[in-house]
This record gives C-alpha cells, structure tokens and sequence, in this order.
C-alpha cells in the first residue's frame, strides 16, 4: 500500500488507516485479528483508536493482538482522549485530565508511546492552550511522537494550528474529521485550514457510515450496522432522499468502472486534496479486504466531475470569495 505523509512532517502512513470504533463491544477478539493481519498483510500501518472505544476495551484488544499477531514496531499507532461519558459534559480538555487518559491508554496499549496522539474534541469549557500544553508535554516526555485533533471546526483548527506554530511547541500533524460524499462540511473551512497550516486530514466515516456501499438501497440488511440497536441512531441520518441520489449516482459509477459501489466512494475521499488516509472500520475481515483492494484504483476525472456535482454542498457567503457571489 501506498505510504504519505502526515500533513507537513515527517510521519509516514498508510494511505488508508485501519478503524477500531466496534473493537470490544461488536467486534470480538477472534475478528479483530483477522482484520489485523488482512489489514497488515495488505501493507496498511495505521491504526487508529481512542480511549472511549469499547470504554477502553478497543485499546485492551489491540495492546493483546499487538504481542501476539503483529509487531508493534510494523504498526503507526494513534489514539485520542477528551471525550468523556458523561451525560453534562461531552468533553475535558483539561491538561490533568489529558494526560491522565494518555498514560490509561498506553497501559491498555502495552507500549511505552503512540506515534500520533489526538484530542478528540474541542472542550469548550478549558482554555484551548491548556489543551494544547498537554500535546506538548506528551511529545516532550515521549509518550507520543506526533499530535493531532479530531472533530475541530474550521476556527478551532486554524487557533489551535496557529498556536502550535508559536514558540517551542509541537506542530499539529494531523486533524481527523467525518468526510465522505454524503458528508462534506469540512471542505468549507475545516480543510482550507488544514491545507494552509499544513496538517493532513484524516477522513472518519468515509464510506458515509456504510451507506455508501449500496448495502441499504433496498432496506436495512439484518446484519449491518443499520440494524444494531447501538449503532442504527448512527446510520439513520444518511438514510434520507438526498443521500439516495447520491448513493445511486455511486452506485452508476461503479457500473461504468466495473468495481463495487465502495471502491468508488472510497477512492474518492482518499484521492481529495488535503487528505492523507481515510480511516476504514469493518464488521469483518472479508469486509476490510474488499475496502483494501482499493488501492489500484484511480477514478477518471469525469467520474470525479460528476460525483462532485451531485453530492456538492451548499458554500454561501462568507465560505467562498465575496465577490464572486
């Protein structure tokens, strides 16, 4: 697989990363491994997780599969803190809270650093320079290699990349949000911020939460994420007329290619400027396979063309250049 690198430094991953969300509550240990080693086997290297994954069982799980299955040093390790289950307060961005969920995590993990570190959202309730001191101190004492943040809108990252560029502080690797075909808000201000300050884009979801496959064009399959009891809320949204008209306009591309409706809808995000790796979560390991095999495809630029047509969001004033509106 295709390696790139990670925004404006020197950290280099697979071009698609390997998910772990349902790692410890609906993906078992047994398939877990498998879609380690089909994911490894493929070249990928980049494994992202979080400490709230599974309440920290996505990270017990890899920590276990990485001493047994895979070698640590052949995996580029990422993980996030700041989301809390907490029903009043969604996020703790505080400096204590960080980087008590930082050494959890690398005790869950076995090791001794992740190489890229992420705060996993913007807690509007701590100074954001609180926050950012904690990246700076886990990269300073070891425990991580790079820093990044998740789930920041256009204004949070342009502060907190501007901010790290100041003085003797760690640089911003990496932003990782929801982008896909039926999710493409970042493009407004998120990844023209990203693209300036040179900090690569990690796309969550890109298969617009497996709608993109075509899976649910003709119902709710029994066995798809659209039919759990804790994932279906997550669905849901994507299920509406809108995104059907870009499903099926996917699903025609697919058809011109002679490929599946996910290849399409895959290589689109991974080959979007700014992007560096999509992070892909799969069921099982045929599932991951079928997303890995990816890799030889290039979409033509009129396939492109049309599918930036017609799932093109609505940027009005002050998104685009004033006077061109």
């Amino acid at each position: 697989m295709e390696q790139r690198h990670l925004g404006r430094t020197g950290l280099r991953v697979s071009r698609i990363g390997l998910g772990t969300l349902t790692w410890g509550r609906d993906t078992d240990e047994h398939d877990a491994a498998e879609q380690l080693k089909a994911f490894w086997d493929a070249g990928g290297t980049l494994v992202d997780t979080a400490d709230v994954y599974g309440g920290g069982e996505a990270e017990y799980l890899l920590g276990r599969l990485m001493e047994r299955l895979v070698s640590r040093q052949d995996l580029v390790l990422s993980t996030k803190a700041g989301s809390v289950p907490d029903p009043d307060r969604r996020t703790d961005g505080s400096r204590g809270h960080l980087l008590a969920a930082l050494d959890a995590s690398l005790a869950r993990l076995g090791t001794d650093h992740v190489d890229l570190w992420q705060l996993h959202a913007f807690d509007p309730h701590t100074p954001l320079e609180e926050s950012l001191q904690a990246l700076d101190i886990a990269v300073r004492s070891g425990r991580a290699r790079y820093a990044g943040v998740a789930n920041f809108c256009g204004w949070q990252l342009a502060k907190a990349g501007t901010w790290q560029l100041g003085g003797d502080r760690t640089r911003l690797a990496g932003a990782q949000l929801e982008y896909s075909l039926l999710q493409r808000g970042v493009e407004r201000e998120v990844l023209p911020a990203a693209q300036d300050l040179g900090i690569g884009l990690l796309p969550s979801s890109p298969l617009g939460r497996g709608v993109l496959t075509g899976k649910y064009r003709s119902g709710t399959p029994t066995d798809s994420r659209g039919a759990s009891e804790t994932m279906a809320p997550f669905v849901e949204p994507y299920l509406d007329e809108p995104a059907s008209r870009i499903v099926d306009a996917v699903a025609t591309a697919a058809d011109g290619l002679s490929t599946t409706p996910l290849h399409v809808a895959l290589a689109w995000v991974r080959d979007r400027p700014g992007v560096t790796a999509p992070i892909v979560g799969a069921r099982t390991a045929r599932q991951l396979t079928a997303a890995l095999s990816v890799e030889t495809l290039s979409l033509p630029d009129e396939i492109c063309r049309a599918l930036d047509d017609v799932s093109a969001p609505v940027h009005r004033y002050p998104d685009h250049d004033w006077s061109t509106l």
